[in-house]
């Protein structure tokens, strides 16, 4: 073998070309066993359930399944002890490497507080974003007589008024009462379409228009954890139906995209129904004010006419 080398070197360009092949093996070779080690190439994992646990309980669970734990967020929801994980991405069940990580979402201990901002004096429209935009919602919209449809007169929460420069605070996520003007022959609105959407964003389209949320009834499968998926996809009264300022409307939701999907388009043939229902009571509206116009203009040229004989009868 020495003598090997010995007449290797007595070739200085082969000699360093077989050593800088022997670095680059040596390099690969190491590289690959670092990796090895480093994400236990091989060696999978089937993710645990960590939700329902504590926090700590997870992170040792996680240690002994060679995963790793990190919070992503958090949540409030009263039924569940705070620092309790609420859900986890990877999913229960789901084969994965050693050391990968796994994001949970926790419990908070307490809902946090944010101050009640004085919307009296805005648009209707204005006052629901600046609720929405400091974590708030509209608990109940009362409206009242008024000049100006649409503008908020007076706030309360719990009964009691806001006023301007009124610090109060209150747990976000909750509702404040709004005392809506309206003038007299505005009243009547159409019901927006809300199919397809959100709870979240029905709830802010159906504000927005002037009407109340109803009853909110979920599907079987879906809780507190999932609900932010699901969709509405029934809605009463239907979409371009019109009635009052105020009215509520009631809502049903589904993870089922299929369902949401087939009553849109149902929803939408209905709205198109109504709409020409009531574009063919109009016209026929239309029609009688014009008829009765014609025959009062006839009788007055009749009445005119008949003054005008008695007239001359007299004259004469």
């Amino acid at each position: 073998m020495t003598n090997y080398w010995k007449r290797l070197k007595s070739y200085p360009y082969l000699y360093h070309l077989v050593l800088i092949a022997g670095v680059v093996a040596g390099l690969l070779l190491a590289a690959h066993f670092a990796m090895q080690l480093g994400t236990r190439h091989g060696q999978h994992r089937t993710v645990p359930d960590f939700t329902g646990l504590a926090l700590d309980d997870a992170g040792r669970l996680a240690q002994r399944n060679s995963l790793e734990l990190r919070v992503n967020d958090s949540l409030f929801v009263p039924a569940y002890d705070g620092g309790v994980v609420l859900d986890q991405l990877p999913h229960e069940g789901t084969q994965v490497k050693g050391g990968r990580t796994v994001y949970v979402t926790i419990n908070s201990f307490s809902q946090k507080k944010v101050e009640v901002p004085y919307v009296a004096g805005r648009s209707l429209r204005q006052a629901k974003n600046m609720l929405e935009i400091a974590g708030l919602e509209i608990d109940r919209l009362v409206y009242q007589p008024d000049m100006a449809t649409n503008y908020v007169l007076e706030q309360r929460v719990d009964g009691r008024p806001i006023e301007a420069g009124t610090k109060r605070q209150i747990e976000m996520g909750s509702g404040v009462t709004l005392y809506v003007g309206v003038a007299e022959g505005d009243s009547v609105v159409v019901v927006p379409k809300v199919i397809g959407v959100s709870l979240r964003e029905a709830k802010s389209r159906l504000w927005e228009q002037g009407f109340n949320v109803g009853a909110v009834v979920f599907d079987e499968g879906i809780d507190l954890l999932n609900q932010k998926d699901a969709r509405v996809y029934g809605q009463q009264p239907v979409q371009g139906y019109a009635t009052v300022v105020g009215s509520e409307v009631g809502l049903r939701l589904t993870l089922d995209a299929e369902k949401v999907a087939r009553e849109s388009a149902a929803s939408d043939k209905q709205a198109q129904a109504l709409s020409e229902e009531r574009e063919r009571r109009r016209a026929e509206l239309a029609d009688s004010l014009a008829e009765a116009e014609v025959r009062r203009h006839a009788e007055e040229l009749q009445r005119g006419a008949g003054t005008a004989n008695a007239e001359e009868d007299n004259f004469f």
